[in-house]
This record gives structure tokens, sequence and C-alpha cells, in this order.
């Protein structure tokens, strides 16, 4: 379980925002929605241990999270940022089997198990042909993947996604949503940020809305994600169309 109270976060000595507090139970996905400057990706990077926690607390099945050791951080809580890119050619192989780091010594090589547990990774994405290409030669999509398989191979319960469909096209961003679906069918927990309404209804079970980097709600996707929430978070009138028992359309309202 991930139990957030009263969470101030920022960078630095600048504080972006506070009275955050949710808990997010094994299984569930949250979405976490908010305009542009309004601490997403500051809140996933302090959840993560990446920064420290400013006020309040933040805790994974009962530990702060600031007092655990960074490897044991990261069996706990593995992270997809916005965009990945390399300089250098790293294999997609090579850079699934990053994610094993935390599980192996410091100066110990990937073992046979290893390999097994990163070409897994790839499979279960559909991307095992991709292994021994380079990754800065790959689409943006496939990168995208391979971010998320490396997230796969470090066996941490708990998924965060900052913005994990971001500049990817309709195509890729569907094959992205779909393999989240499918993380989520089996059981992990997850954490994406996304800027569309339409998918955190269809893909998660709670949404958390941030406001000038304060919640502005917190329940379940269609309680929390009102047209009047969604206005007040992007400053445009909507409205939300059903298509079917998951799917929704966002759309402006004249």
């Amino acid at each position: 379980m991930l139990d957030v109270r009263d969470l101030a976060f920022g960078i630095g000595a600048r504080r972006i925002g506070a009275g955050v507090s949710f808990t997010l139970a094994p299984g569930e996905t949250l979405a976490v929605l908010g305009g542009n400057g309004a601490g997403k990706t500051t809140l996933f990077r302090t959840l993560l241990g990446l920064l420290p926690v400013q006020g309040g607390m933040l805790a994974i099945d009962g530990e702060e999270v600031a007092r655990l050791a960074p490897a044991k951080r990261a069996r706990k809580l593995a992270y997809v940022p916005q965009q990945h890119s390399s300089a250098f050619g790293f294999s997609v192989l090579e850079a699934v089997l990053m994610g094993r780091a935390a599980r192996i010594g410091v100066f110990a090589r990937p073992g046979r198990g290893d390999y097994d547990v990163a070409y897994a990774a790839l499979d279960t994405l559909g991307i095992g042909t991709l292994a021994t290409r380079a990754i800065n030669e790959v689409s943006g999509g496939e990168r995208q993947l391979v971010m998320i398989a490396r997230a796969l191979a470090q066996a941490a319960p708990v998924l965060v996604l900052d913005e994990p469909t971001t500049s990817l096209d309709f195509g890729n961003r569907l094959r992205v949503l779909a393999e989240v679906d499918r993380l989520r069918a089996r059981g992990m927990t997850i954490l994406f940020s996304t800027h569309e309404p339409d998918q955190a209804l269809a893909h998660a079970d709670r949404a958390l809305l941030l406001f000038d980097g304060r919640m502005l709600a917190f329940d379940s996707v269609e309680r929390a994600l009102t047209p009047e929430n969604i206005e007040r978070l992007y400053g445009t009138k909507v409205q939300l169309v059903k298509i079917d028992e998951r799917s929704y359309a966002c759309v402006p309202r004249c």
C-alpha cells in the first residue's frame, strides 16, 4: 500500500505543492491530472524518493520512503519518465537489463536469471524481436515500451509512469495504454499522469486532480472527473460524452 498524508513537495527551497493525501491499495490504478506546472512530475519524483519530502508523510507498506536505501526503494517502486533518450547505442536488451541493477551486487554482472527476467519483460510487451536493436534507433512508441519493460524487470510492485503517452502518435499511444491495461489486469499497482481526462476514465480506478499544487479532488475517476472539475483544471468548458461502459470522450463545449 502507498500511503500519502498531507504531503508537501518541491524542488530545493521552492515549494510547489502541499496538502496532498491519498492511499493506493495493491492492484489499484491512479491517474494524476493537472495543468502544466501543477506539480505532477515533482509529486512523482517525491513519491519515488528522488526529491526530499518537504512536509507530511510518505510510506509504502508501512515504511517511510525517505528511510529506505536506494536499492530497497527500487525494489518497491519502478519509474517510467516522460521521455527517454540515450547518447549511447545500448541494445534494447541492455536497456531492460538496467532494471535489474537493484537486485545484483554493485560490481556483479547480470546472471542467467536476470537475462530471463529481461527477455520475459520484453515478451510481455510484445517487443522481444527488438532485443538486439539499438535503443536510439527504435521509434518513440517502441522506446516507451522498452522503458516500461525495464520497469517490469525491476520486479517492483508499484509502477509510476509520468505522462507515458506524451509525444506519441495515435497508434503508439493506444499501444502503450493497452499495455497499461494488461499490467492492471495482472494486479500491478500503477500511478500515471496525463492531460487527457478520457484516458483517466478509461484506464484508471481513481483520479487525483492537482490545481496549483493542491488537491482539487481525489476519488473514483467517475466522481472526480466531473465537467466542473475538468473546467477548473484546464480553464476550458467541456462536456463528457459516454461511448460505452468504460469509455468517455471529453470534448469542448461552446
